[in-house]
């Protein structure tokens, strides 16, 4: 799955726009290295995404495709 879209199907972001125009300003990390919105991502990867002064690192844990809203924190555990 594309990194825009999981980051928008997980809700880490709100909408798959403003998790692209993240992943442009180099905002987003996979594994320590800069994610590009169309990066695949897999089970295991660690997402950094940076937030002004705040800094989310989350582990992938699963991916699904469309999820609801109480199901979506399931696809990822804070590190």
């Amino acid at each position: 799955m594309r990194l825009d879209k999981y980051l928008k199907v997980s809700r880490l972001i709100k909408r798959r726009t403003v998790a692209n125009e993240a992943c442009d300003a180099g905002r987003v990390t996979i594994n320590d290295k800069v994610a590009k919105a169309s990066q695949e991502v897999k089970k295991g990867d660690v997402i950094e995404i940076r937030f002004g002064e705040k800094t989310v690192r989350v582990e992938v844990t699963e991916i699904i495709e469309t999820t609801k809203k109480e199901n979506a924190a399931d696809m990822y555990r804070y590190l």
